[in-house]
């Protein structure tokens, strides 16, 4: 039963870990520890197969943790995988020079998990095997050695009988470098007869090259009287395959106790040796494909970085991102995702034949190396072949997989001195790439590093403003066409900075879609308008309808539903008088996950707007599909409506499409009177924009509903 040890400070992270390592093997059993002093105290009662650690862990990191692993000549050699969220390489070779053996990012991907955790037993097994055997071998021998001198004092038949039983190659030189004697097991891999060795040069025996080695080492123990350090050497014999040997020598002493040679004693490590060359290909290597991995790479652009300096030539760096290739895992599944990564990387390993490196980073992410670079054309030329190359289809059994590439360039020495800044400047460039749609390549310009520099320095200051609940909720009033009267508003999220600035959501919304802040700010405006619109109700305000903007992030998970109602539910609100508004490019995601999601949204009593209706990717066999009650025409069509006849008639088309499938039409973006005259004409039946009502805060959306209750009840009177 092989035993795995996970050690991390996260509950969460050690029951996944625990979980996927108990399936790598039938009878594999997993602990799991949230303290990195526990886990060493049990491994020191009983040692484990494999050991799994987190790196970034508070009290004792998973550099100092391996460390003290090592220390303990029990565990020293046990396989250690690192799991971390950073990158950085820095962090990886502190690692490694720690001892650790193998590293996943996080979060891990179950098969890779699997994979390495599956190879590294077997490897464990392997050792223990040799280990075993050369412990064996050792013990034998040295009681080979005891009997042997016991032998020699009893006669030289004897000694022979002796040595010739032991399963390791024994054999003894003179000062001249003469046999005096080799054991049967040694003569059998030497392919000479034992009883014609003695006299005969070790160098006629060995070879030219290996005997004169080991009559050098022969001559320094005449010299000294001490044993020669192990050495490792190699023996083939009749073009067979090569086998590695550890070698020892003593001195052999006569009964003058003066050294009348020396004893070679040399056991078979080959099995060893093909383990360990084993063990730095599956560290340097990625488990799917069998490129370099992101370590060996990295250590591959540095010695490229060190010649183009020497020969004062440019090198490429493309960094490549497959367009479409999470769709095929969310469709096909994991295993037909590593085949496709699979299919990839061949046609990639084609380009190698021009003398370029080709790597996986990890995840859909590849890089190719192209050393020996002319001009940028020779770049630009190479990217457009790895797109072509990779835009065909790939048959995944019978169906057809088609990923496109975003390939980012960084050339040494314009972009770059160092392979970390060659990877980061690629990587901003192929965001650039794959942000303008993908399936091409952009060159690293110094401007990228600004906006990413802008981008890090936004993202600190939104990850404060959520801490920090900098937000404001306006309210912008949304009337009915036939009679004025208000029947709803619209939340709008505002960041009043520190300074007292307001920024509106053009300038910072974008990017926290970009960087997942997105969901903390839209369940905040979600919770604050549902809140405030309970709170109206209460004070005897007319029923209004709260329209709240929906992100296509808060679709990606399966939980949207269950956090409305929660909302809901704390903030008892009635579901009647929410409406939930969604864009045409959240339907782009996965349609139908989007439209099980909307569906029970609606079963909750919440109604469903589709806004920005006509600016994005509109399509009846959508619209049809979903359970929406409103479309909102996009103030782009309502601005010219007046003098431009498409407008007219897009907004005409809309208004009829909208009432035949049994729903309301709201207009945005209404600024004069001529507009909403023009769109009452047509059918619309709710206005918004600033004709009707600027957004405002909450109190003066009190003072606008009271002034339009006191104008009416008068009008009644």
């Amino acid at each position: 039963m092989s035993t795995i040890i996970i050690v991390d400070d996260q509950p969460i992270n050690r029951a996944i870990y625990a979980k996927l390592a108990s399936s790598i093997e039938a009878d594999a059993r997993a602990e799991a520890f949230a303290n990195p002093l526990d886990a060493l105290a049990a491994m020191l009662e009983e040692t484990p197969d494999l050991i799994i650690t987190d790196y970034n862990m508070p009290g004792l990191d998973g550099a100092s943790f391996i460390r003290r692993v090592r220390a303990e000549p029990a565990l020293s050699d046990i396989p250690i995988i690192v799991i971390t969220v950073f990158e950085d390489k820095a962090l990886r070779i502190k690692a490694l020079e720690a001892g650790a053996t193998d590293f996943l990012l996080s979060p891990v991907d179950h098969y890779e998990f699997s994979a390495r955790g599956r190879n590294l037993l077997k490897l464990r097994r392997q050792q223990l095997l040799l280990a075993n055997r050369a412990e064996t071998l050792e013990a034998k021998l040295e009681e080979s050695k005891q009997s042997l001198r016991e032998a020699i004092r009893d006669s030289s038949a004897r000694l022979a009988q002796v040595i010739d039983t032991v399963p390791a190659m024994i054999s003894a030189t003179d000062k001249k470098g003469r046999f005096l004697f080799m054991n049967a097991y040694q003569a059998g891999i030497m392919g000479v007869d034992p009883s014609n060795i003695v006299g005969r040069p070790a160098e006629e025996v060995l070879g030219a090259a290996l005997g004169s080695e080991n009559e050098a080492i022969d001559q320094l123990i005449f010299q000294t009287g001490r044993c020669a350090e192990s050495f490792e050497f190699e023996f083939s014999q009749h073009n067979s395959p090569a086998r590695v040997f550890l070698a020892k020598k003593s001195p052999l002493k006569g009964g003058a106790n003066d050294i009348i040679g020396v004893v070679t004693s040399s056991i078979d490590i080959t099995s060893r040796k093909e383990a360990e060359r084993h063990l730095h290909h599956v560290a340097h290597h990625d488990s799917i494909t069998d490129l370099p991995n992101r370590l060996f790479f990295g250590e591959c652009l540095c010695q490229a970085i060190r010649q183009a300096r020497c020969d004062n030539q440019r090198l490429a760096l493309h960094l490549i991102d497959l367009d479409g290739f999470k769709s095929v895992n969310d469709v096909l599944g994991h295993s037909a995702g590593d085949e496709l990564l699979g299919a990839i990387s061949k046609r990639l390993l084609s380009i190698e034949q021009h003398g370029h490196h080709v790597a996986r980073l990890g995840g859909d992410e590849f890089a190719v190396l192209q050393v020996g670079l002319r001009d940028y054309r020779d770049a630009s030329e190479l990217a457009g072949d790895i797109c072509a190359l990779l835009s065909e289809p790939v048959f995944l059994g019978n169906t057809p997989a088609r990923v496109t590439a975003s390939i980012g360039i960084a050339v040494y020495p314009d972009h770059g001195g160092t392979s970390e800044d060659l990877l980061r400047n690629a990587d901003l460039a192929m965001y650039k790439a794959k942000g303008d749609g993908g399936d091409r390549c952009e060159f690293f310009s110094v401007n990228m590093h600004l906006r990413a520099q802008q981008s890090a320095i936004l993202d600190a200051q939104l990850l404060r403003a959520v801490e920090r609940m900098e937000f404001e909720i306006y309210y912008q009033p949304q009337v009915r066409l036939d009679s004025g009267q208000p029947v709803g508003v619209e939340a709008l999220v505002r960041w009043r900075r520190s300074d007292g600035s307001l920024v509106s959501p053009a300038g910072f919304l974008p990017r926290a879609e970009q960087n997942g802040l997105i969901l903390p700010i839209s369940e905040l405006v979600l919770r604050g308008a549902c809140s405030q619109a309970a709170a109206w109700r209460r004070y005897g305000m007319p029923p209004l309808r709260l329209s709240v903007n929906l992100s296509p992030s808060q679709f990606r998970g399966h939980d949207l539903p269950l956090r409305v109602a929660q909302i809901l539910n704390e903030t008892e609100l009635d579901p009647r008088l929410l409406d939930l508004e969604i864009t045409e490019n959240i339907l782009m995601h996965d349609i139908a996950q989007v439209v099980v999601q909307l569906e029970q949204l609606s079963a909750l009593g919440v109604s469903i707007s589709i806004d920005d209706f006509g600016t994005g990717f509109s399509s009846l066999s959508y619209v049809k599909r979903l359970p929406a009650h409103r479309l909102k025409i996009d103030q782009s069509f309502v601005c010219d409506v007046m003098s431009d006849a498409s407008d007219r008639a897009i907004i005409a088309t809309i208004v009829n499409l909208a009432h035949n499938l049994g729903m309301d039409v709201v207009a945005e973006g209404i600024e004069t009177i001529d507009q909403l005259e023009c769109l009452r004409s047509m059918g619309c039946d709710i206005a918004q924009g600033y004709f009707c009502g600027k957004p405002m805060v909450a109190a003066h959306l009190e003072t606008f509903l009271l002034k339009w209750m006191c104008s009416a009840n008068a009008a009644n009177a």
